[in-house]
């Protein structure tokens, strides 16, 4: 048998037996979580209503959250870098947040209404100043918003194809469901990720290389004319946790204006993450439409959709109410209004020491890890570093590469089990760091503000603990 083939076997029993492993310690670890789990399977589709949360065998069950930490129903105190989502900038249930809600309910507000309010023009209005916007619109999940930024630029261009980044999530909606999942097989994020889409969908929409100049040029000057937009996050989320480089983004401006489209920066992870705004003006880079959501909203369920005046005005009467967005009932909710409101002048008036310590923390729980594994001779990489552009991150994946030394940094080198050990990177890693009670997902996660220097020392020491547990299965 060739050496490579081999390898890979050996490889595939190695992982199946760390797994198993690790789920046979992990449900004697937490059997009241283990138990609701089998009580959520009957009435809930996999025991719960997010894909993400649902770990196999079974996710935790919290009871409570709060700065760093949450608390399951087995009663461990689980030092979290999820952070819902990576929307608790501030850590969980922040007071700025939490006492500005308990307020507005005692005096009999908070609630829907059903009807527009002061609440909604000032939170506007801090968002289209502190991104650089126009016009705003609100709605409740970064995946409605990046649909509707989408049928604005497509409506507004009369052209149908979307262009977006090879690993980049965007929400479950049609335009974001194709170029998520590496195919290995295939050659990489090329595939319809979801059943049940017109096939007309798959074929409006092409896939990019993350910071590939060169490859966007190609790719421009084959479909120039037919696109509407490129969609593209300036810090890649799902992707791998990368920043984008100042010559992709300065490209992706420059070749949309040459051809007609629009520029759409998905910012549901990236804006208030780095700064008290939009990640785009690190770049000096001005999209004509950006979406947010996560960290503006303050742990609320609130989104937007914000950019030029001329494309937004298609939402409304002036454009003819050409385009349905009509954002859902709780759009404009009055308290994730009021969460966004508090959150984002929490933010702008904390901007320097917060977002200082945010990359300093970064930078500390990435040096930490990949000490941490060394020290138990296994090698360990973090992405989420800064570049030239965007300063150090608070966002952070643990990655395995194969071969020592190996930049990782685009999203094709994340997910290519050729390169890097996904599986030892994925379900092995959450597992083992719960059973030292530490939550993390996507590798890692997000530090949030709540963290300290003490607590990364802790995930340190999970981390070691961990990469004993991996060593007696290699």
């Amino acid at each position: 048998m060739p050496k490579l083939a081999e390898r890979e076997l050996l490889g595939q029993a190695y992982h199946v037996r760390l797994v198993e492993h690790l789920a046979r310690a992990y449900a004697v670890h937490s059997p009241r979580s283990a138990m609701l789990n089998r009580r959520a399977a009957r009435t809930l589709i996999d025991g719960g209503s997010h894909a993400l949360r649902l770990i196999e065998p079974f996710p935790p069950r919290i009871v409570r959250a709060r700065g760093a930490w949450v608390e399951d129903e087995d009663g461990h105190r689980i030092l979290d870098f999820w952070q819902g989502h990576t929307a608790n900038l501030l850590g969980h249930n922040p007071d700025v947040v939490t006492s500005a809600l308990a307020r507005a309910f005692e005096q009999g507000h908070g609630l829907q209404t059903g009807f527009t309010d002061q609440l909604e023009v000032e939170t506007a209005e801090i968002l289209c100043r502190q991104v650089g916007a126009e016009r705003a619109r609100f709605t409740t999940s970064g995946t409605l918003a990046t649909l509707y930024a989408i049928l604005l630029a497509r409506a507004f261009t009369g052209r149908d194809l979307v262009l977006k980044v090879g690993g980049g999530w965007h929400g479950a909606q049609p335009w974001g469901l194709k170029g998520v999942t590496f195919r290995d097989d295939e050659g990489g994020f090329v595939g319809v990720d979801c059943d049940g889409l017109p096939r007309s969908v798959g074929d409006s929409v092409v896939v990019a290389r993350f910071n590939d100049p060169q490859g966007l040029v190609d790719l421009f000057r084959r479909h120039g004319n037919r696109v509407a937009c490129f969609l593209v996050e300036p810090f890649i989320g799902v992707g791998g946790y990368l920043p984008a480089t100042r010559e992709y983004l300065q490209t992706a401006r420059d070749l949309t204006e040459h051809y007609g489209g629009l520029l759409i920066f998905d910012e549901v992870i990236s804006g208030f993450r780095f700064r008290a705004g939009d990640a785009g003006a690190f770049y000096g880079v001005r999209p004509d439409l950006a979406t947010f959501a996560k960290v503006m909203g303050g742990g609320m369920p609130v989104a937007a959709v914000c950019g030029r005046a001329s494309v937004m005005a298609l939402a409304g009467r002036e454009g003819g109410g050409r385009v349905r967005f009509s954002g859902g009932t709780y759009s404009a909710h009055p308290a994730s209004l009021l969460a966004a409101k508090a959150m984002m002048e929490h933010l702008v008036t904390h901007e320097a020491e917060i977002y200082l310590r945010l990359g300093e923390l970064g930078d500390l729980a990435r040096r930490t890890i990949e000490a941490a594994f060394a020290s138990e001779g296994l090698y360990a990489r973090c992405t989420g570093w800064g570049n030239e552009a965007l300063p150090a991150s608070s966002l952070a994946r643990v990655v395995f590469p194969h071969e020592e030394g190996r930049v990782i940094d685009t999203p094709e080198q994340v997910h290519d089990p050729a390169v890097c050990d996904v599986v030892l990177g994925g379900e092995a890693l959450q597992l083992a760091l719960l059973l030292e009670d530490v939550h993390v997902v996507h590798g890692l996660g997000s530090v949030s503000a709540a963290h300290s220097e003490g607590e990364i020392a802790l995930l340190g020491e999970a981390c070691r603990r961990t990469a004993r547990r991996f060593r007696a299965f290699l």
